[in-house]
């Protein structure tokens, strides 16, 4: 536990301001050893990797308080072993993991560790994501004490949404720069997320509350765009599906949720209450946070490594691959290879295609909280204003029966063909999402053409639940996807596929109630599925000729199983 506490933002800070002496590292105790260096003729050490050849690179195994106490020049003992190590092809001063089972890599954490992190992690996007849809039960008593339009009301929820797609592009890249690393953009975006809800929640008008809206979603976007990159730093490739599926699962509790937790408060205390909700639960994911969330950026690790080794030996040699790579490149370089690169993805076919079938299922999916209340409070079921929300709970059992069905997808398919194969080509994941893309029409028709007076409430509920399999599997098929084709800017690509999704999202909302006004539930809800509808062929020319694309990408990787 202390090795995990260490990782955090504040176990850092104690480690940092003691010199090492509090919370240290291995290499910062008294009477640690540098391990033996290997010599040509040892056989174990041409297996070892060339990622740990710092640790095989000194070749005494004097403690580091002898070594003070005979005044050595630790670069002399380093020099020593240097012949050897370019013998054997390696950089005797690049800064590695200690070996494939070193408890240093996140792929190497406990089954313990590597839960308490995912479990914070889908916290964090949790109580980030409630952020939009809590909002929803505000609109009506904010339209009656402001005196402004639904359409204006509205904006709060469009303009956080539309935050937190733009905010990614900016601020997740950040997290991929070594020497800032995951948890800095964390800790700091999510601190100003909850500062920034007491003046909205105190707001004196509609503009101040606006503005206040996009500041709070382009501030905490990170955790929206980079959670799923930092379970890609801790879980392999074989089980990345069932823990990027469960932070899923947290991001569809967030929107859904939030109507029927804000409902009964702004029902009983005002607008007000909602974003007072808000503010509670991201400040309590915030001291979560800061207390239990390791670093898990693997360059950032190992560029602190590197940074204390230095500080061991003396010896400014000893450098990470991080640390070489951005010494070849300007601050210019670093600032555009970080926030360009979001966009350049961008413009990958397959990513283009991905992006934009997932933004209109995504922005179809937030017209839910403009026709919820039209149907189930306005015009057909009149509901009050905290009952309008409980239909949602349908959403959330079939999300949780949808990843059930996909982990079980996952155990009895996919796993055989990696045992079998000892890979996957990225295209394989995508066909789950092909074959459960008519959930999305189907969930439409049905919403929209049962929504009546004569029929009972459960039966469009129903049908809006059914919407969650086919968006869900499409995110969890597409978002495996991506980071397996493009390994190297996981990051970066979900920051620009949250882009995507968010501006077009944040459109829907706007013109939601004129759509269902003046085509009908039933008409609105037809248009949409003919749209879903038309994305599935696509989908389809994705499989089969994704290969193509990736081996005439310069990004892509074209790897398939052995």
């Amino acid at each position: 536990m202390s090795a995990l506490f260490r990782e955090t933002v504040v176990g850092q800070a104690v480690n940092y301001l003691s010199s090492g002496r509090l919370l240290p590292y291995p290499d910062q105790l008294p009477d640690w050893t540098f391990p033996r260096a290997p010599s040509a003729s040892d056989s174990n050490s041409r297996s070892r990797p060339a990622s740990s050849a710092i640790t095989l690179a000194v070749e005494s195994t004097l403690s580091s308080t002898e070594k003070c106490d005979e005044e050595a020049d630790p670069s002399k003992e380093l020099d020593a072993s240097q012949s050897k190590e370019l013998e054997l092809g390696k950089d005797p001063f690049l800064v590695g993991f200690d070996g494939p089972e070193d408890p240093d890599n996140p792929k190497n954490w406990s089954v313990a560790k590597k839960a308490c992190v995912t479990f914070t992690i889908c916290l964090l996007t949790f109580s980030v994501y409630i952020g939009s849809a809590v909002y929803t039960s505000s609109i009506p008593a904010l339209m009656e004490d402001f005196g402004v339009s639904q359409t204006v009301a509205t904006l709060g929820l469009s303009l956080f949404v539309l935050a937190y797609g733009i905010g990614p592009m900016f601020l997740s890249p950040l997290s991929e720069i070594p020497i800032v690393g995951r948890n800095p953009v964390y800790i700091a975006t999510l601190l100003l997320f909850v500062v920034l809800q007491i003046p909205a929640a105190l707001a004196k008008d509609m503009p101040s509350l606006l503005v206040l809206r996009f500041l709070t979603g382009f501030i905490g976007s990170p955790a929206l765009a980079t959670g799923g990159a930092s379970l890609s730093d801790m879980f392999r490739e074989q089980h990345l599906p069932y823990v990027i599926g469960l932070w899923a699962m947290a991001a569809v509790a967030g929107p859904v949720l939030g109507p029927v937790i804000g409902g009964f408060a702004a029902q009983a205390n005002g607008w007000r209450w909602p974003l007072w909700e808000l503010f509670w639960t991201s400040a309590f994911a915030l001291l979560i946070l800061t207390f239990s969330l390791p670093e898990t950026s693997t360059p950032t690790i190992l560029l602190r490594k590197a940074r204390r080794l230095r500080a061991r030996t003396g010896d400014a040699r000893v450098r990470s691959q991080s640390e070489i790579d951005q010494d070849a490149m300007s601050v210019r370089d670093i600032a555009v290879d970080a926030l360009w690169r979001p966009f350049q993805l961008a413009l990958e076919p397959a990513v283009l295609f991905l992006n934009t079938y997932i933004a209109l299922a995504y922005a179809i999916f937030y017209l839910w909280f403009e026709a919820f209340p039209l149907i189930y409070v306005e015009k057909v079921y009149r509901f009050n204003l905290g009952q309008a929300g409980l239909p949602f709970l349908g959403i959330i059992v079939s999300g949780a029966l949808t990843f059930t069905f996909y982990a079980l997808y996952n155990n009895y398919h996919i796993a055989p063909i990696y045992a079998r194969d000892g890979g996957i080509t990225p295209e394989k994941r995508l066909e789950l999402a092909l074959y459960t893309a008519g959930f999305i029409p189907i969930s439409l028709l049905v919403f929209g053409w049962t929504a009546r007076a004569s029929v009972h409430w459960i039966v469009p509920t129903i049908g809006a639940a059914l919407y969650l399999p086919g968006i869900y599997l499409l995110f969890q098929c597409a978002l495996v996807y991506l980071p397996m084709s493009y390994p190297k800017y996981a990051a970066s690509l979900l920051a620009g596929n949250d882009f995507f999704r968010s501006t077009t999202a944040a459109g829907f909302p706007l013109f939601g109630k004129a759509l269902f006004v003046n085509l009908g539930i039933g008409g609105g809800s037809s248009l949409l599925a003919g749209f879903a509808t038309l994305m599935i062929p696509a989908l389809w020319a994705l499989i089969k000729y994704g290969p193509v694309l990736r081996a005439r990408s310069k990004h892509a990787s074209t790897r398939g199983p052995p």
